[in-house]
């Protein structure tokens, strides 16, 4: 019987001011907080369609909002909060824990909307393959999923983490330890008002600024 799979959707507190603060210019404080707490739900919504044994969501911090503990009761998620120093240290954490209980896990940015669930099946079957990572490449230079088959920590210790080398320094990290690895189609990612166009793109979010009350200046 083939492992289990995971899907651990790592994700903040929707908080006003702390939420999407560089998407604060185009949207306010209220409107980036509400755009997140909806980019949480459509990563929830892609993780549970993939069809998995299990969606996990991996908060930042305690107290989890109301408004995360009803999507993950809608997803019928489990709850968790990270641990650890720095991201490397939570992603690592996040990475031993389900491996220690004997899942394959996948682990998902929450702001990543161009992630399908058909990327997450291609994901999971190359862990099932034997290949001891996975990554889905984002254009900005990092990456918006990766999967591990085995505890690496090395892939997560002293990563310049938010800057435009850690996909090329992941790669070369890979390389490094000998590992066998496999890519998906890049994605991209919401974290500027540039990228706020993108969503235009998707079907699903074509509303969004419906969705979180949100109207443009004339």
């Amino acid at each position: 019987m083939s492992a289990p799979v995971h899907v651990l959707v790592f994700a903040r507190s929707p908080i006003p001011g702390r939420a999407k603060t560089r998407l604060i210019p185009a949207l306010g404080a209220e409107g980036a907080a509400r755009l997140y707490l909806l980019l949480l739900e459509h990563a929830l919504v892609t993780a549970r369609a993939a069809d998995f044994d299990a969606v996990e969501v991996w908060m930042d911090a305690e107290p989890i909002a109301d408004e995360v503990r009803e999507l993950a009761r809608v997803i019928d998620a489990r709850l968790a909060v990270q641990t650890g120093a720095d991201l490397g240290a939570r992603m690592d954490a996040a990475f031993g824990d389900a491996l220690a209980r004997g899942v394959l896990p996948l682990l998902m940015g929450s702001d990543v909307p161009s992630l399908t669930s058909l990327m997450l099946r291609e994901a999971a079957a190359a862990l099932r393959q034997g290949r001891d990572v996975v990554i889905a490449p984002a254009l900005d230079g990092g990456y918006g999923l990766i999967g591990v088959g085995r505890r690496l920590p090395a892939l997560f210790e002293a990563m310049p983490w938010g800057g435009p080398e850690v996909l090329a320094e992941t790669r070369r990290r890979i390389d490094a330890l000998g590992c066998s690895s496999a890519e998906l189609t890049p994605v991209w990612d919401v974290d500027e008002p540039a990228d706020l166009a993108r969503l235009d793109e998707l079907p699903e979010l074509r509303d969004w600024r419906r969705r979180i009350g949100f109207e443009a200046a004339p």
